[in-house]
């Protein structure tokens, strides 16, 4: 199997990934304009990316491209509906930067609590203003909302229990229930969670549902200074509606994800938000830990491993939840060769396509179970044709 690195990648998970027989090739200066050469250059099976983007032309000129794996958590860097028609799998690393992601949202909060990034802005230009900066409210005792209940956000939660705050969370999946295991509060609306709040941390992926979640009604609602940090992605945020929050109400925030920020590791950028005081701000650099950038790439690894060995790919996020059809067979038969084959045929000729299918088989490999699902209902003249076949142990048609 051949696998092409288009950003860097831990040297341990490298040795690993060819200890399991893969051709490794590093090309990790490869960017969204390149990687179609890269493809076409090296043909891989598997393209392994980070912050890279993987875009339509890239995807129309690989070949044999069977899997990209996304070695982070997020993959609205990846076309994944030009992958998905193309037939290549779209996995990613869930979890493994949540601690490290978390680590930086909480020291963004303490930062902007304290003023800390200005204060030291200030100490370099000589200037001693003791007086200014000695106006923290502290975080003890506070209510810190968060949005979002990934695997990030209840890192977070965690250390925001560690500094005595009471946590506030909403999300669409959210019930009471589900919040009181949590030991933490439900917001019944973002609203709600806006204005109970004197902490907001932002921990949702970027999806069109989710695209400017966090706009100006949001802003309108949350307390005067209150804290607003968002370490997921930045089309999540309206940052034209936070600037004016922050210079309205004085709102103080931490900001690691900016909209249209530079997908390389260096370029030339500004941003009017991050130039404003009381911001705190980072080049997107949350999951950047040596811990969760080891624990991403033997994620990676163990993703390719499963591959070779079982066939199957876990972390899958481009696979159908629930097709079109609504006609099951379920058909019982003898493990022999050509048995499927006579259904298949027969469905083809009836113009009917399978949408989706699993055999089976039983203990002693002499017999199997088929269930196929297909795109239209089948009449009893065709599943009289299905059962005329010695092997055909029995048929049942479920038809919606």
């Amino acid at each position: 199997m051949k696998v092409l690195l288009a950003d860097k990648f831990e040297a341990a998970g490298i040795e690993k990934l060819k200890s399991l027989g893969c051709d490794v090739i590093s090309e990790p200066d490869l960017s969204a304009e390149t990687l179609a050469e890269g493809l076409v250059k090296h043909d891989p099976d598997v393209l392994i990316v980070r912050s890279t983007k993987v875009q339509k032309p890239a995807l129309e000129a690989a070949k044999t491209l069977s899997l990209i794996i996304r070695a982070g958590a997020g993959y609205d860097t990846i076309d994944i509906n030009t992958a998905s028609a193309r037939g290549i799998f779209v996995a990613n690393c869930p979890g493994k930067n949540a601690i490290a992601v978390a680590e930086l949202a909480f020291g963004f909060v303490l930062s902007c609590d304290r003023r800390i990034m200005d204060a030291t802005r200030d100490i370099r230009a000589g200037k001693w203003k003791k007086g200014l900066y000695s106006k923290a409210q502290g975080l003890y005792g506070r209510t810190m909302g968060v949005i979002g209940r990934g695997q990030i956000a209840q890192a977070l939660i965690d250390r925001a229990k560690g500094f005595g705050m009471e946590v506030m969370v909403w999300s669409r999946s959210l019930s009471e229930t589900d919040a009181a295991a949590m030991g933490v509060r439900r917001a019944a609306s973002l609203a709600d969670l806006a204005k109970a709040s004197d902490v907001v941390s932002v921990h949702v992926a970027a999806t069109a549902e989710t695209k400017n979640i966090i706009d100006a009604k949001f802003f309108d609602a949350m307390k005067k200074g209150a804290i607003f940090v968002n370490t997921s992605r930045g089309s999540v945020v309206d940052y034209d509606a936070l600037k004016q929050a922050i210079q309205e109400k004085g709102i103080r925030a931490g900001l690691d994800v900016f909209p249209g920020e530079p997908a390389g590791s260096e370029a030339d950028f500004t941003s009017e938000v991050a130039n404003l005081d009381c911001v705190a701000s980072a080049p997107h650099i949350g999951a950047s830990t040596e811990q969760a950038q080891m624990a991403i790439a033997m994620e990676t690894v163990r993703i390719i491993e499963c591959m070779l060995k079982t066939g199957e790919i876990p972390n899958v996020v481009n696979l159908c939840g629930e097709t079109s059809a609504r006609t099951i067979l379920e058909i019982r038969h003898e493990n022999k060769p050509g048995v499927l084959a006579h259904v298949f045929n027969l469905l083809s000729q009836s113009s009917i396509n399978v949408e989706q299918m699993e055999n089976l088989i039983y203990t002693g490999e002499a017999a199997a179970c088929a269930r196929i699902h297909c795109s239209t209902g089948i009449d009893d003249s065709l599943a009289a044709k299905i059962r005329d076949k010695a092997e055909i142990i029995s048929l049942v048609v479920k038809n919606p």
